[in-house]
């Protein structure tokens, strides 16, 4: 898979994606984002919309995270994230922020190496942040114990009651030895979705 910066925000780059195969395809038309995108062998499988924050130019806000729906569940979102976090990076932002509105994206951009902030923001999204503020198990247990308490679909409680009985994440084998905490998440660990992740 080959990952891709389509360009900043200044930039104005647009995407036009299938609303049938891609959540979110109606905000990645817009220009106020930079887009990366994921594409294996020329087909496009992801995407992902980012900016700086409006009041704080040393935070770059991961706005949109979409896969397509034939690919769900392979770690294309959490890839995407961190290839974009790393950018960011290089580029002088020193925090990278997400809000993630169901446990499956929450579960990825922590295996991505974000970690929940104890905020929220939206229609009750949990606010991501990297590097996190701490690695204890006890925020992360927090932010999923925020998805419980809602209304959230069988598959999801399942999913969040798992979670809550494992506790925080370990990183990917394939990254464990970085020191900045990233890693990508696996098919089983990932769930169904990782799109879902919105600001």
């Amino acid at each position: 898979m080959e990952v891709e910066l389509l360009g900043w925000p200044a930039d104005g780059p647009t995407l036009r994606l299938d609303y049938e195969r891609f959540a979110y395809a109606g905000k990645f038309v817009m220009s106020s984002t930079g887009k990366a995108v994921a594409r294996e062998d020329g087909e496009l499988v992801g995407a992902v919309a980012f900016n700086a924050d409006r009041t704080d130019e040393t935070v770059c806000w991961l706005r949109y995270v979409t896969v397509r729906q034939d690919r769900k569940g392979e770690g294309i979102g959490p890839r995407l994230c961190e290839y974009v976090r790393d950018r960011a990076l290089e580029r002088g932002y020193e925090e990278l922020r997400i809000a993630v509105n169901n446990p499956y994206a929450y579960e990825a951009l922590y295996r991505a190496g974000f970690g929940f902030t104890g905020e929220t923001t939206g229609i009750a999204e949990l606010v991501l942040a990297f590097p996190p503020e701490d690695t204890v198990d006890e925020r992360y247990r927090n932010g999923l114990k925020r998805f419980r308490d809602r209304d959230i679909t069988d598959a999801e409680r399942s999913f969040v009651s798992e979670r809550l009985e494992r506790g925080e994440p370990v990183e990917s084998g394939d990254r464990a030895g970085r020191t900045d905490r990233t890693g990508v998440a696996d098919r089983a660990d990932q769930g169904d979705r990782t799109d879902g992740s919105r600001n």
